[in-house]
């Protein structure tokens, strides 16, 4: 509690437009986080499994316009890649592999937007909590210098805290922000691995 203390007491020091930035920044980095978070593991991540099993399922009963039916049914990456390869089949593995090469074009980008945007974000709350700390540091220095001496300790105190406190609530919105970004950046290779794994078996098998 006396860390969120030391934080809370930032915002009502004449260093505040700092420490509101980088709330500001938090809320804008979080929210991406928690979009990417929801897009690639919720809608990219889950039923993976069960949508190709059907797919194999309609497959090997050789019912592919039922096949084509159910993978246009999913709005996933995976689901269009899968559809793509079904609707081409037969028309010559150059047709169906550029089908597929035209749906990574189009869902590449989805699956990586907004990731790089967050590492800037947790950068800039650190750079804004530096900026803090040397605006804290010449008023502590203002302090020493033109302060009469009956005030200026608590001038000292008031710029060493507007230092400290913007540090550390610079850094507490920056290390989650990173461990995150490498969760989602992870998770969209992962996504996109997938997707170029079991769309080459797809068209292997489809095309034998």
């Amino acid at each position: 509690m006396q860390l969120y203390k030391f934080v809370l007491d930032g915002f009502l020091t004449s260093g505040s437009w700092c420490m509101w930035i980088i709330l500001f920044l938090f809320f804008g980095g979080m929210g991406l986080v928690i979009e990417r978070l929801w897009y690639l593991f919720v809608k990219c991540g889950s039923g993976s499994g069960t949508f190709m099993n059907g797919v194999s399922k309609y497959l090997k009963a050789g019912e592919y316009e039922k096949a084509i039916k159910y993978s246009s049914s999913q709005n996933t990456p995976l689901a269009k890649g899968v559809t793509a390869i079904l609707q081409n089949r037969g028309r010559g593995a150059k047709a169906v592999q550029k089908a597929v090469d035209e749906v990574f074009l189009t869902e590449s980008p989805k699956i990586t937007r907004f990731i790089g945007i967050i590492p800037t974000l947790a950068n800039l709350a650190t750079l804004m909590g530096l900026m803090g700390t040397i605006y804290g540091l010449m008023l502590a220095f203002d302090a020493i210098a033109n302060v009469p001496a009956a005030q200026r300790a608590q001038a000292l105190a008031t710029g060493i805290s507007v230092a400290m406190s913007s540090t550390l609530w610079g850094l507490i919105v920056a290390v989650p922000m990173l461990l995150l970004h490498g969760v989602v950046g992870a998770k969209s290779d992962g996504v996109m691995q997938e997707l170029d794994e079991k769309s080459t078996k797809l068209i292997n098998l489809v095309e034998a």
